[in-house]
């Protein structure tokens, strides 16, 4: 009686071990699948031509296979943090495949890794150089008077720098998880960039550049429990779903090609945003320029995640006392930082609402009100002695190309 009333204690027991080990021996199996994988995953899939460039960095045009049937076109800009394909992942999770269906001509601007000739960009080349340029560039290609600015990260950042010196040029504009007021000390990064803690000259001085693999480090450690332990249980579990492993190496693939920061760009946004917050004080400048958000009159729109370690909603938030536009909405969702532009569920019901959002903003090809001839922006129009110039080593001009399509 004893030993029957033992056994039956002992089955879920000998259930659970043997499950376990059913599960070991099944990850075990998917080892050389899993390898073949991760050797063959492909990443920024979605057809596209490089239409300008200069020095390191290039414009993208991506391919349509339809008409548009939205006349203003749209320009993503990532940060110069990582690459930008994060924005075109996978052919399911793609915020150009998302513009792309929702009838937008579609742009993005790949900064390129820059060399320690490039130590000397600042913030104003990266907004009023070539972000000017490229603005320029796709007005003039579809004959519109204003774009659709779509800003991701850091590259939020530059985007609201552009509406608020060229606001002519802006249809719309689009911030994701961009810091904007950097009062708050609801991340670590606000925390760790303070001046007590860091010194951002001793830096650059010492690199020249800020080092890719310094940036990467700070991210892990700001959440090393899901970095390193959460990340390894979930590979474990999933080793035998052919779809999670190439999602999982997609990922990691753009997670660890990690690339410099231009030294004085990253000396400015350190010091100037991080430890100053001079944008939403209104004593940010770029050059000659002042920056006033309240100059950004188009409609905006305030795409944040609950969940980001990284850029806090409230940082994003934080710039609609400053902003001159009354059209200004705000589509909140429950996602990391990076699960915001690749996450299956933000995919399947936020980014098609955001897309709507900027479709409703829009006029039909055919309204004359958006093919009014565009001029140059009042940025690109200055002489370009009194520019910062963009010289590269042995003081060779930068190359522009353009290729039509």
């Amino acid at each position: 009686m004893d030993t029957n009333r033992g056994l039956e204690r002992a089955k879920p027991v000998i259930a659970a071990v043997l499950g376990e080990q059913q599960r070991l021996w099944k990850s075990l199996l998917s080892v050389p699948r899993v390898v073949q994988t991760a050797l063959e995953i492909q990443v920024g899939t979605s057809p596209h031509d490089v239409v300008l460039g200069r020095g390191t960095h290039t414009l993208l045009r991506y391919h349509r296979d339809t008409p548009a049937t939205q006349a203003e076109p749209v320009l993503l800009c990532y940060a110069l943090v990582n690459r930008p394909y994060i924005l075109d992942l996978q052919p399911d999770k793609s915020v150009v495949g998302q513009y792309l269906r929702r009838g937008f001509e579609v742009y993005l601007i790949d900064w390129g890794v820059p060399t320690d000739a490039d130590r000397g960009l600042t913030l104003e080349h990266y907004v009023c150089d070539f972000l000017a340029e490229a603005v320029d560039f796709v007005r003039r290609a579809h004959d519109r008077a204003k774009v659709h600015l779509v800003g991701y990260c850091m590259g939020g950042t530059l985007s609201a720098l552009h509406a608020a010196l060229a606001p002519d040029t802006a249809a719309t504009l689009t911030l994701l998880a961009a810091p904007i007021d950097f009062a708050g000390g609801e991340s670590l990064l606000h925390l760790w960039t303070q001046r007590g803690h860091f010194d951002v000259d001793a830096l650059i001085d010492g690199y020249g550049n800020c080092p890719g693999w310094f940036l990467q480090w700070c991210f892990l450690a700001m959440n090393p429990v899901r970095n390193f332990l959460d990340k390894a249980i979930a590979f474990y579990e999933q080793m035998d779903d052919p779809r999670s492993m190439e999602s999982h190496f997609a990922l990691e693939r753009w997670l660890n090609d990690n690339i410099p920061v231009a030294g004085a760009t990253f000396r400015e946004f350190v010091g100037k945003l991080y430890q100053r917050n001079e944008l939403v004080r209104g004593e940010l400048r770029l050059g000659q320029h002042r920056i006033d958000l309240h100059r950004v009159t188009c409609p905006v729109l305030l795409l944040t995640a609950s969940n980001d370690h990284l850029v806090a909603p409230e940082s994003t938030e934080g710039i609609r006392p400053h902003l001159g536009s009354r059209d200004v909405t705000s589509m909140p969702i429950r996602a990391g930082h990076v699960g915001l532009v690749v996450g299956a569920r933000a995919h399947r019901e936020f980014w098609p609402e955001a897309t709507r959002w900027a479709a409703d903003r829009s006029t039909p090809p055919s309204d004359p009100r958006a093919r009014s001839a565009p001029e140059q922006s009042e940025i690109a129009q200055q002489p370009q002695t009194a520019r910062k110039t963009y010289r590269r080593a042995g003081n060779a001009e930068p190359r522009w190309w353009a290729l039509e399509r």
